[in-house]
């Protein structure tokens, strides 16, 4: 068989998009939001170093807080650190190592951001820049859990287990079971990572065999298999004190059943919400402890006043209900009757003539006549 030679006919600037990146970030992440994060790793390899806001976002046609979203974004998921001036805009942008890749953190060369400036239009420049050597970290970013992992103080944080721990750990067979199976659902041999990450859940979160299992089927029938999500649902449960198979479940449909049914009451489609609209839907369920009609009911008021769904707007009936007592659509019925009778009141009690106006035709005062002397005048007047 002849062998077939490979030719890379490529300019050199080409931009190298790493593998982590693809494999674990890009498939939760929205499309817009991968393209800014592509936008910076070609600045970064054509050494074009200098960029502002408004460039990157008249380059796709965005807004300059669509761009900012996508910073604030790939901020949470630890692969970007960025700088601001003491009155809060932006300056710096630093490109991180990623948080599972020991090797590359500790052989590529560490990505740094340096102070901007303002332009003259007064858009705040960002200064990316590169400097060889390590992370001045001094632990491993393996060792610690993202940011975007750890929504709460309450979780632990993971450690990293040594190989002879981890070799007594493979000696009870409930953990070696526990290992298959997680290996048998993610469909790849377990990384040193990943058996690190299955023993956090066990040992430091406390988790049963049976609710591994259950975080790996419900994750897994969501369409997202990364131990990174895996992770972070599962410092979701720790932080809701969630021990049991039975409490997931219910939390899974809690949530679920007011994700979409928000989405559908406020007419949203064809993208995901992001984190400060579902922040509101845990702030209704979890706080306000509302059900989910009386959610729907706020919706559907908002669309009929605002015509476009605004989750602030849906946010301000909901905290007036909440305020109020209500528990029940009945409780809305009720608030209703009483501002209508109200309204009533109000119009009866005010005052039912008015000072009439004064036109043109009636900004005079009226004479007073004698008709009948005018009469008699006359007749006389006509006998004469």
């Amino acid at each position: 068989m002849v062998n077939i030679q490979l030719h890379n006919d490529c300019p050199s600037t080409d931009t190298m998009v790493p593998n982590q990146f693809i494999d674990r970030f890009m498939p939760e992440a929205n499309g817009e939001f991968v393209k800014v994060y592509l936008y910076l790793l070609r600045c970064i390899h054509s050494h074009a170093y200098n960029c502002t806001i408004s460039e990157i976002a008249d380059k796709f046609n965005n807004t300059e807080m669509d761009i900012l979203r996508a910073l604030r974004y790939w901020q949470k998921a630890g692969l970007l650190s960025l700088e601001e001036t003491a009155d809060g805009k932006l300056c710096g942008i630093s490109l991180l190592p990623f948080p599972e890749d020991t090797d590359a953190a500790s052989a590529a060369p560490a990505v740094t951001a340096l102070a901007g400036a303002t332009d003259s239009a007064g858009t705040t420049v960002t200064t990316v820049n590169t400097a060889a050597g390590s992370s001045s970290s001094t632990g491993n970013p393996a060792e610690t859990v993202p940011e975007s992992v750890i929504s709460g103080q309450s979780a632990p944080q993971m450690r990293k287990y040594t190989m002879d721990e981890v070799a007594e750990f493979q000696q009870n067979p409930d953990i070696l079971e526990l290992l298959f199976v997680v290996e048998t659902y993610i469909k790849h041999p377990l990384s040193e990572n990943d058996v690190n990450t299955v023993l956090f859940w066990h040992e430091e979160l406390h988790f049963s065999v049976e609710l591994i299992v259950y975080l790996l089927e419900y994750c897994i029938s969501k369409g997202h298999s990364s131990m990174r999500y895996l992770n972070k649902v599962a410092l979701g449960w720790y932080e809701k004190k969630i021990t049991t198979v039975e409490q997931a479940k219910e939390d899974a449909a809690i949530h679920s059943q007011a994700y979409y049914g928000v989405m559908k009451a406020l007419g949203i489609t064809g993208r995901s919400l992001v984190e400060s609209e579902t922040a509101y839907i845990r702030k209704w369920t979890k706080e306000y402890a509302f059900d989910l009609p009386i959610i729907q009911e706020a919706c559907g008021r908002t669309i009929s006043s605002t015509h476009q769904p605004s989750f602030e707007y849906t946010d301000s009936i909901l905290t007036s209900w909440h305020n109020s007592n209500v528990h029940t659509l009945d409780d809305i019925k009720r608030l209703d009757e009483e501002h209508s009778k109200n309204k009533k009141v109000t119009v009866k009690t005010a005052p039912s003539s008015a000072p009439r106006k004064k036109n043109s035709f009636n900004n005079f005062n009226s004479r007073d006549y004698d008709y009948k002397n005018l009469e008699e005048m006359l007749l006389s007047s006509s006998v004469h």
